[in-house]
C-alpha cells in the first residue's frame, strides 16, 4: 500500500479506492515561515520570482492602507448624512413679509425679479436640530451606508485572509499598510469612532 501526504490529508491508493483521513490537531502546527513562493488568494495568485512576490508585498500594503482610508471616509460620509439629517428642517414663518411682497406693494418701485439669500419664498427658513435622535431610514443614506460598509468587510476579509497564510512578508505587509494609513488619515476614523 503507498502513502502520499498532501496538505494535511493521507491518501491511500491500493486496488483503486482511495481513503481520506484529516490530520490530528496535535500534528497542525500554527507557525510563521517564509516563503516566496505563497499562494494568496487563489492558486493563480501565487509569487513565482522574488519580484512576484515584492509586488504581493506592496499590493497588501496598498491594500490594508486603503482599508484604513476607508474607515476615514466614512467618517466623513456619516458626517455629512448626519448634517443633512440635522439641518432638513423647515418652519414657515408667519407675519413677515416677504422681500417680493414689499417690492409689490411700493407704487415707486418698477417690475424686478429678486431672489433673497433665502431663496425665492422668503416664508420658510432652515431651522438646526440640535438634539441627537435616530434619523429615520432612508434610502438616498441607509442604501449608500450599506454598500460602503459591504466594501469595507470584503477589503477586511481580504487582508484576514492574507495574515491567515502565516506568510511572514505577507503578515508585516498588512501591518505596514495598517501603519500608513493610521498615520496618514487615523485622526479621521478616531473622531468616528468616539461619535464626534
Amino acid at each position: 500500500m503507498a502513502h502520499s501526504h498532501h496538505g494535511g490529508m493521507s491518501m491511500s491508493d491500493s486496488s483503486g479506492s482511495s481513503s481520506i483521513s484529516m490530520m490530528p490537531a496535535s500534528e497542525m502546527t500554527m507557525a510563521f515561515f517564509t516563503s516566496q513562493h505563497t499562494t494568496l488568494f487563489s492558486t493563480s495568485w501565487t509569487p513565482g520570482s522574488e519580484g512576484a512576490y515584492v509586488g504581493t508585498c506592496v499590493f497588501l500594503i496598498l491594500l490594508a492602507a486603503i482599508f484604513r482610508s476607508l474607515a476615514a471616509g466614512k467618517y466623513f460620509l456619516e458626517r455629512r448624512w448626519l448634517d443633512q439629517e440635522l439641518n432638513r428642517r423647515y418652519v414657515a414663518v408667519r407675519g413677515i413679509p416677504t422681500e417680493a411682497e414689499r417690492i409689490d406693494s411700493d407704487m415707486d418701485s418698477k417690475d424686478v425679479s429678486l431672489i433673497s439669500e433665502r431663496g425665492v419664498e422668503e416664508r420658510v427658513r432652515v431651522v438646526r436640530n440640535i438634539r441627537r435622535t435616530i434619523p429615520p431610514w432612508r434610502l438616498t443614506v441607509d442604501l449608500p451606508r450599506a454598500a460602503y460598509a459591504t466594501v469595507m468587510a470584503g477589503v477586511g476579509y481580504l487582508l484576514m485572509l492574507a495574515v491567515m497564510t502565516l506568510n511572514v512578508g505577507y503578515f508585516l505587509s498588512v501591518l505596514g499598510g495598517t501603519f500608513l494609513g493610521e498615520v496618514a488619515l487615523g485622526r479621521f476614523s478616531q473622531l468616528e469612532e468616539h461619535g464626534h
